[in-house]
């Protein structure tokens, strides 16, 4: 059965399930754009509901291909989407028109400009770099899961507010939901593995001179990337840091902070964050494959790239600055020496210059 009549007869047979199990549903097949990922799916809201349930049809359809009964996919299917309507968050109808209490819920994520470029069109964001950050309602989040909804250019609409006016209210409340957590490597290996482990294998605990790679993101580690677009995030980098630093992004859920203090070079993290991303990071969690630099001086943040010409212009400045003020230095000594020249010397020199004709 190829993929068209599997889809056919699958949203019948599905909705038939369900109905046995006691759920009257509408059952159908939308394409659903997320962050970083579009799939198709089958939809399943129940009557007189108006929250359902999206299944992937490329899951079912990928398990049916790979040996699984087509009866067995149909029952497992069925019951996940029993247990996902049972279990799903409780959501005030009302709330979800409310801006005033909705803005409470409001967070910041960051993703690739490139990868998006089609649901950007739909959302309000900002750019930063070659990345965006765009805006998201977390109704609920717990062990169990997230229920959230992304901000779209319709939904600000009917709130009636501006796209300003969403960005000033997630600068103000995102870091107060998921507030920012950075760590160095040696104390996020220790939580993984455990102190002891961590401690008999050397890697923890480490000085803070010593830590040369920081961790950013988020307390539940979802979307952590978000904390790029925060307002003392690069200060706070900094002073962590030390400095100057360079921006890994190591996935959308967190980022890495490097020191920029001589010891590793933009192609060497370059050539880092690629070979990651190829072989670590999945499609969906994937940010970038450029390293970033914040000069905590200057207060810009830019593509590391863009950072390396703009340091060769200044160097080239520098150089120029030395060698102009090289020359005025030598015109000025030999201004000096002529005029504490006696005139006599001055107007014999200048007589000889003259082929002897003094003038």
């Amino acid at each position: 059965m190829d993929y068209e009549n599997f889809k056919e007869r699958f949203v019948e047979d599905l909705k038939d399930k369900l109905y046995e199990k006691g759920i009257e549903a509408d059952v159908s097949v939308n394409t659903v754009n997320k962050l970083n990922d579009s799939y198709e799916a089958v939809t399943i809201k129940p009557v007189d509901d108006q929250v359902g349930v999206n299944i992937s049809l490329n899951k079912c359809y990928g398990a049916y291909e790979d040996g699984t009964d087509y009866n067995e996919v149909v029952d497992k299917t069925s019951q996940l989407v029993a247990d996902s309507l049972e279990n799903k968050p409780e959501v005030d109808m009302a709330t979800l028109t409310d801006y005033d209490k909705m803005k409470d819920k409001l967070v910041m994520e960051v993703v690739s400009a490139e990868t998006n470029k089609d649901l950007l069109e739909t959302v309000p964001h900002k750019d930063i770099e070659d990345m965006a950050v765009v805006y998201r309602f977390v109704l609920n989040s717990d062990v169990e899961g997230r229920a959230s909804i992304l901000a779209t250019n319709q939904m600000i609409e009917n709130f009636g507010i501006t796209a300003d006016q969403l960005h000033a209210d997630a600068l103000e409340n995102a870091p107060r939901i998921k507030p920012v957590e950075i760590k160095g490597m040696g104390e996020v290996l220790a939580e993984m593995m455990g102190i002891e482990q961590a401690e008999m294998m050397g890697l923890y605990p480490v000085r803070p001179e010593d830590e040369q790679i920081f961790v950013a993101s988020v307390p539940d580690k979802v979307h952590g990337a978000g904390v790029l677009a925060y307002q003392d995030f690069m200060d706070q980098a900094a002073e962590r840091a030390g400095g100057d630093f360079y921006i890994l992004p190591s996935s959308i859920h967190e980022i890495l902070i490097v020191p920029d203090n001589g010891k590793m070079g933009l192609p060497e993290l370059e050539n880092m964050v690629k070979e990651v991303n190829a072989t670590q990071v999945s499609p969906q969690d994937k940010l970038t494959d450029n390293v970033y630099h914040y000069d905590s001086q200057a207060k810009i943040f830019e593509l590391g790239e863009k950072f390396v010409e703009r340091q060769a212009e200044r160097e080239e400045q520098d150089i120029d600055k030395e060698e102009k003020g090289s020359v005025l230095g030598e015109l000025k000594a030999k201004k000096e020496e002529v005029s504490k020249t006696p005139k006599k010397d001055a107007v014999d020199k200048a007589s000889k210059t003259k082929g002897g004709e003094a003038i």
